[in-house]
């Protein structure tokens, strides 16, 4: 049997931008899986501060949400005693070799990113150079704690592909500074769409078809039982995401809420309609929710705490960055501080 004791676990990090509230897609995509890792992997968790300001942020709404996205880690799992959770903007190694990075990166990488056509289509009044290289500052979250892996979604996938390019070539020239990191893709259950277009990710650009996690239930209810379904003629619960994307969706997020499986919510919901459906996924999604308003709310009261937590775990971070970063600067010929 093999002697794992003293073997130091594998890194993983992974962070959200607190440019809104947390939301259903969010947590059963990330926040929930991240919460059963702690055991296996070393975990660094932040709140991606530093990523939000290439969209404009009313700073008073930036301070109160990155404190509350805190809480709501915390209240999802996210032990601190069992994760480093941290605020970007406090360890300054990030923007150091964000900086670095962005000359190692190709103009022509850039330009190909998805993500910064999509949002410049979108924000057009204000296409800064920040949104343009912030896959640079993205890499530099990354390889600062020189994970092993990095949980994202499909379509966060481009971004460590880039990150992967980067540390070839930076290794290429000066050795084996970075160690290349694994895109992590979650096990089913976790690809969330909006309830208002389940053909488009849950999105808190579209609240209408978005459930935030600190929500009213009331307003939770309404969602659901306005939520899209399909325009079949059967109106049965059956599980054919190309067919009926909808009603799929729907069934996504009610197997995991309660753990049942697609052929389990079939049989349960056997010849009653979208009707009956609809309103029992909203119930079960409440119930879910419930613990984590509570807690996230108590938590909220409590704001030593808060701090304690976020100056731990910038303390943790910082060290463990900084290393990375002298070793960066001693390669490239920067004069050690």
């Amino acid at each position: 049997m093999e002697n794992t004791e003293n073997t130091p676990k594998k890194v993983m990090l992974s962070g959200i931008q607190p440019s809104g509230d947390l939301h259903l897609g969010n947590y059963l995509g990330a926040i929930k899986n991240w919460a059963e890792r702690a055991e296996q992997y070393d975990c660094f968790y932040f709140m991606a501060d530093m990523h939000t300001i290439t969209v404009r942020q009313n700073p008073a709404d930036l301070r109160r949400r990155t404190v509350e996205q805190l809480a709501q880690y915390i209240a999802c799992g996210l032990d601190p005693e069992r994760n480093t959770l941290f605020i970007q903007s406090h360890v300054h190694q990030h923007a150091e070799l964000g900086w670095i990075l962005n000359c190692y990166t190709m103009f022509g990488e850039l330009s190909r990113m998805t993500q910064f056509k999509d949002k410049a289509a979108r924000h057009q009044e204000n296409v800064n150079g920040g949104l343009f290289t912030y896959p640079c500052l993205m890499a530099a979250d990354i390889l600062l704690y020189q994970p092993d892996y990095v949980p994202v979604g499909e379509d966060q996938k481009q971004h460590v592909e880039l990150t992967r390019n980067i540390v070839q070539r930076f290794n290429g020239i000066y050795g084996e500074v970075f160690k290349m990191p694994e895109p992590f893709i979650p096990k089913a259950g976790a690809r969330v769409m909006g309830l208002s277009a389940p053909d488009t990710k849950m999105s808190k650009s579209v609240p209408e078809g978005c459930v935030f996690l600190m929500e009213p239930e009331e307003d939770i209810r309404r969602k659901f039982k306005r939520a899209v379904t399909d325009s079949d003629t059967e109106r049965c619960v059956h599980y054919d995401p190309e067919r009926k994307p909808g009603v799929s969706n729907l069934m996504t997020i009610y197997s995991a809420v309660t753990g049942r499986s697609y052929d389990e919510i079939e049989k349960e919901f056997e010849g009653q309609g979208y009707g009956v459906f609809k309103p029992a996924v909203g119930e079960a999604v409440i119930e879910t929710l419930r613990p984590i308003r509570e807690e996230t709310r108590r938590l909220l009261k409590d704001k030593a705490y808060l701090e304690s937590v976020y100056r731990a775990g910038a303390e943790k971070a910082s060290y463990v960055a900084e290393k990375t970063l002298r070793k960066v600067y001693k390669k490239i010929g920067f004069v050690q501080r």
